[in-house]
């Protein structure tokens, strides 16, 4: 290959090298020859460019480079050869690299000088720019005046009229930088990490947490506390800088749940070295539901005194007319499920021995005691009877006294009071067994052991055998 050949290759790959640069991008590079006007910079094997002498002088007017030096810039044009631009740098100083700013979409400085109708008036480069009210922050200000006098950054987004008609946005490099940061704090977030973020804004369900760059995340009102929360407002407010654990990240959704209450120890973790079944605790009702009465015994530990542990009324529904959200009471505890979460509890009589002393449970029902109960509902079986609270007892209907045939329906109707001899009890008060016909039987014995010895008269023959009636009344069939 002769030589103008040779040169001419070498100028077709340094103009193809050099059109690989950007607008926007930063340069290293070193001056290579400066002019009246215009210097000339060697950009590496991205080929040479130029940049006004103007970008090269101190705000005195004195030259700051020389031939050799090294420099730094950022590219404004690409058009007819590279230009550069070092003020770009700092903030755009000139209508014409207001117009190149614009064209490369880069960031100029500009101040805040006041607010206006529908937006604010911006100082940028001795030139009056417009920037509204939505482009100003990513979030709307309650007082648009706030801003007045700070120095901002803004992109160009209208430039007419030689640079006299300007609007600009400092919202979209906000959001730029956003997006910047939200992939690095996204590898930050997962599952376990304790992160702090702001609260943006509270809902009835929960609260938006901004994590950094943009991202947000969900506390939901039912990881604010290990209490039921019922307000999330008292929890957290908007502006309120809060540290949260991660619980779950899904990409795909782009959703990301938090939790408050994850940072201090589950009190379910203690319950079962501090309650055990047949306590009495204080407890608080928290909420009345269909099944039940849920009561809290200390903040974080829920029971549910279930609708069967009441007395009944008689009236479908009627216990929860005998209890009220927000009472407070003596609850025997009759079952516990750690791993569960969950435990059952029973209300006491107000003012009974038991709620006064939390004596142990069953006391009062062991075999051949004599107590009152209240009829709770009918089977085909028999009839269970309401003793105590969390406490019901079957009374087969061998054991009503009502003839076979009869209406046991009508000689014990719901929510009536029946006295009942205890037959068998078993550990913990659960399958008790009662009988009203050994009352009875009881009742008769008595009347005529009372009758004997008012006549003094010797036992009638017959008492032996109504006594050995009673005995057979007391102890349970053989199966």
């Amino acid at each position: 290959m002769s030589e103008p050949e040779e040169d001419f290759a070498a100028l077709f790959e340094a103009s193809v090298k050099a059109s690989r640069v950007d607008r926007g991008q930063t340069v290293d590079g070193t001056v290579v020859a400066i002019g009246s006007e215009v210097a000339f910079v060697d950009i590496g094997g991205k080929g040479e460019a130029e940049i006004a002498v103007e970008e090269l002088k101190d705000a005195d007017g004195v030259l700051e480079v020389a031939v050799g030096d090294r420099i730094q810039a950022v590219v404004v044009s690409t058009i007819s050869g590279v230009t550069l631009s070092r003020r770009m740098m700092r903030g755009a100083a000139t209508l014409r690299q207001l117009g190149d700013a614009f064209e490369a979409g880069l960031p100029v400085e500009g101040k805040v000088e006041r607010t206006v109708k529908g937006g604010y008036e911006v100082r940028i480069a001795g030139q009056r720019a417009f920037c509204p009210l939505s482009q100003i922050d990513i979030v709307r200000t309650a007082d648009p005046a706030a801003h007045e006098g700070h120095v901002y950054t803004f992109r160009v987004l209208e430039f007419k009229n030689g640079g006299k008609d300007l609007v600009v946005s400092r919202k979209v490099l906000l959001e730029e930088e956003q997006r910047a940061s939200a992939a690095e704090i996204r590898q930050a977030i997962v599952p376990g990490a304790v992160v702090t973020g702001l609260v943006v804004s509270v809902r009835p369900f929960g609260a938006f947490v901004d994590l950094g760059g943009g991202v947000q995340g969900l506390l939901h009102i039912s990881e604010m506390g290990w209490s039921r929360v019922s307000d999330a407002a008292a929890v957290v407010t908007p502006g309120e800088t809060i540290t949260v654990k991660v619980l779950r990240v899904d990409d795909h959704a782009g959703r990301i749940a938090l939790g408050l209450k994850q940072l201090t120890d589950d009190p379910w973790s203690r319950v079962q070295a501090h309650y055990e079944v047949g306590q009495v605790r204080t407890g608080r009702v928290t909420r009345i539901a269909e099944f039940g009465a849920f009561v809290e015994l200390e903040p974080g530990v829920e029971a549910l005194a279930h609708a069967s542990t009441f007395a009944p009324t008689g009236r479908p529904g009627g216990w929860s007319k005998t209890i009220a959200a927000g009472s407070s009471g003596a609850f025997e505890i009759l079952s516990i499920d750690p791993e569960q979460k969950r435990m059952g509890v029973a209300l006491m009589d107000e003012g009974s021995t038991r709620a006064a002393s939390a004596a142990t449970s069953g006391s009062g029902l062991a075999p051949g005691s004599r107590v009152t109960g209240r009829v709770e509902r009918h089977e085909r079986f028999g009839v269970f009877v309401f003793l105590a609270p969390g406490r019901t007892g079957l009374m087969p209907l061998s054991e009503t006294g009502v003839d076979r045939g009869g209406d046991v329906v009508k000689a014990f109707p719901v929510g009536a009071d029946v006295e009942v001899v205890v037959l068998e009890a078993g550990p913990a008060g659960r399958r008790i067994r009662v009988s009203h016909r050994a009352v009875a039987a009881a009742q008769e014995a008595a009347e005529l052991r009372d009758y004997t010895e008012r006549a003094g008269a010797p036992p009638a023959a017959g008492l032996g055998s109504l006594a050995d009636q009673l005995r057979g009344a007391l102890q349970p069939p053989r199966e």
